[in-house]
């Protein structure tokens, strides 16, 4: 999402590089690039014009603030002015009304029975509610049996329609069903069509009059672009809707129903579903949409998903492992596993900030999703001895891991070989550096890294320094590998290497006969 608009954008403020001051030639041409990035984007023509005339007024004569320069300063105007496009300031559900009627409308297909179950999951893990399901689409045929199941999955009641059964009723039913049930939480997944009709919009108003619900939310694929911004002005004229849900926006969708939908309808975006799990739905933030959009990351959304994910106690007794090098496979496997129900790390990695355009250098290199699936097959092909004490894993062992996991020996060689570099930096990071004399073996003692120095540990995996070993199932990565292939890249030819392993083994002869 938003990729296509972040590389035009960026293209964009490159033409103010070098430039001492902002003046009318190069905003303009400037802004010509942000003009067509947007237009690219599928966002609303009059939308577009608004937008660049606002960064127009701000940027023309002003003096570059001290410590930017005229880029800087645009980048500063184009992201302020984004937020207010997104919406400004966040807008959620109110969740003080008892009971809370959410209705769900849109077109057929835009995912409002997913996005159904996906509210409910939302608002009872975050605000404690107890909700209700009500299916109220009896046109398509899978619609109740779709969200009964969603209902199953997730341990909620479901009222049980039919498709006989007219769907105002159905609706006003289910209030008093769900009152005696004693449920705070009644959500409506109305019907939908593959386009605009009055039957449609007439049934709609009726649920509306029946149940008078607090919430209307309109469910829109982020992927049709102005269509989607389209239909919600309809909607929204007779339905009055009180917020948006963007569905799809993590597939490639140019972003342009998310920055028009606000202008055109006046309606926020309150919701935006980011996967097909039940539990991929997040609160719209505009600013840091805006920030992903210029490609500074959203720190704050993965704080967020790392703490709906780990818990704090467990945490501390993994730092405690690590420091004291008893981080073990089995405890790498669950932390996999963790990692994995954060999301596609493709999603994750973009949100750290930079990380956008050094994924775009990698190309494949930077899905590593199939490597951890290869390595969680691998530690899986462990019994549980082995996974405690990986040092036990001998040549027959690993033989018969490989044919377990499908993979060669020399994969579960690497696999143990990055696994014991990587514990070995995390006891030094963890532990002050100060590592305890163990027994010899790969899984001994504390390595000596290539690449870090005197510095802080795994911080020389930037850019243009060492680096540490990759991480089990994230190999690939330059700047994470360490060793020959980082001192490569330094600079070091073959005849410089082997001259420095000629001198390390000199000292340890040294060192032996001084012994």
């Amino acid at each position: 999402m938003f990729e296509s608009l972040q590389d035009r954008l960026t293209n964009a403020f490159s033409k103010f590089k070098g430039q001492k001051r902002l003046d009318e030639n190069n905003v303009k041409e400037g802004l010509r690039e942000v003009r067509l990035a947007l237009l690219e984007a599928d966002v609303n023509f009059k939308v577009v014009k608004q937008f660049t005339d606002g960064i127009r007024d701000r940027a023309l004569g002003e003096d570059v603030l001290k410590g930017l320069d005229p880029g800087q300063q645009v980048v500063k105007i184009v992201h302020e002015e984004l937020i207010e496009l997104l919406g400004g300031e966040q807008v959620g559900v109110d969740v003080s009304a008892d009971p809370l009627k959410i209705m769900m409308v849109g077109l057929q297909g835009s995912g409002k029975t997913t996005t159904s179950g996906k509210l409910a999951l939302f608002l009872r893990k975050n605000n404690g509610k107890k909700p209700y399901l009500v299916p109220a689409d009896v046109y398509r045929p899978a619609a109740i049996d779709q969200l009964q199941t969603l209902g199953r999955q997730l341990d909620v009641p479901v009222y049980p329609s039919t498709p006989d059964m007219n769907p105002v009723d159905i609706c006003r039913n289910a209030l008093q069903d769900a009152q005696e049930r004693g449920c705070d939480l009644i959500l409506f997944d109305t019907a939908g069509r593959l386009h605009i009709d009055q039957p449609l919009m007439d049934e709609l108003v009726n649920i509306k009059e029946a149940c008078a619900p607090q919430e209307i939310l309109f469910v829109a694929d982020a992927m049709t672009g102005q269509d989607a911004v389209t239909v919600a002005d309809s909607f929204n004229e007779r339905l009055d809707v009180t917020g948006v849900v963007l569905t799809k926006m993590d597939g490639d969708a140019r972003g342009g129903a998310a920055l028009s939908i606000k202008s055109v309808t006046g309606k926020s975006v309150k919701f935006v579903g980011m996967g097909e799990k039940l539990s991929e739905l997040e609160l719209f933030h505009p600013d840091r949409i805006a920030s992903r959009i210029l490609g500074m990351g959203d720190m704050l959304t993965l704080i967020e998903k790392a703490q709906t994910a780990i818990d704090e106690d467990e945490a501390k007794d993994m730092a405690d492992k690590m420091a004291k090098a008893e981080f073990d496979l089995e405890d790498f496997r669950s932390q996999m596993r963790k990692l994995k129900k954060l999301g596609s790390m493709e999603g994750l990695l973009k949100m750290i900030p930079g990380m956008g355009q050094v994924m775009k250098q990698l190309g494949d290199a930077s899905l590593p999703e199939d490597e951890m699936n290869r390595t969680e097959a691998i530690i899986n092909s462990m019994t549980m001895h082995e996974r405690r004490r990986p040092d036990v894993i001998n040549q027959s062992r690993k033989e018969r891991i490989a044919r377990g996991s499908g993979v060669t020996v020399k994969d579960v060689n690497g696999l143990l070989k990055n696994f014991g570099q990587m514990r070995g930096v995390m006891q030094q990071m963890l532990g002050g550096g100060k590592a305890k004399k163990k027994k010899k073996g790969l899984f001994g003692g504390l390595p000596k890294l290539p690449g870090l120095g005197g510095g802080m540990p795994g911080m020389d995996a930037m850019p243009g320094a060492g680096g540490m070993p990759g991480m089990p199932g994230m190999p690939g990565m330059p700047g994470m590998e360490g060793g020959e292939d980082a001192q490569a890249r330094r600079g070091l030819t073959k005849k410089q290497l082997k001259e420095r392993k000629k001198k390390k083994l000199g000292k340890k002869q040294r060192r032996k006969k001084k012994k």
